[in-house]
């Protein structure tokens, strides 16, 4: 198998994983990588659209279905009275955490047929490959918080 097929098969392998733990968190892939980045901190509607790669309409209308759910709220952005920022409810904080452990279980799982040196490697080289690339930010450890979302 070529790199190409390799990483793009992953990614399906990947984003399974984590729709099937979507859906059973009560969310859609969607409003999970909403859920997974808001973990590090708020963000207005301008970075998540960039973030998420959603137009503006498109965005309104997830934020919109999330905050029904009362998982995430609207609050003023302290820089620009005209806009807002997204932010965690508490009980989004809560499900979030949940989801983010299970999805990260789950995808974890994917490489268990490598051995730990193997898997080390494979950390290393995928990182890199989205470092070098300024991929976005929707799945940040929670120990790494909000310096390693905007660096």
């Amino acid at each position: 198998m070529g790199l190409a097929a390799a990483l793009v098969r992953s990614s399906f392998l990947v984003h399974a994983v984590y729709a099937q733990a979507s859906r059973e968190h009560g969310l859609t892939p969607q409003q999970g990588q909403l859920l997974c980045v808001l973990m590090a901190q708020p963000y207005g509607m301008g970075e998540l659209c960039s973030m998420l790669g959603l137009a503006k309409s498109s965005l309104t209308g997830l934020v919109d279905r999330t905050e029904n759910n009362g998982l995430v709220r609207r609050e003023p952005d302290p820089r620009d009275s005209r806009a807002v920022r997204v932010a965690l409810t508490s009980r989004g904080a809560r499900l979030t955490d949940r989801f983010y452990t299970d999805a990260c279980r789950r995808i974890e799982e994917l490489p268990a047929g490598l051995d730990p040196a193997d898997r080390d490697v494979l950390t290393g080289l995928l990182a890199r490959v989205v470092l070098d690339n300024d991929g976005p930010v929707v799945f940040v450890e929670p120990d790494h918080g909000a310096a390693t979302a905007r660096g």
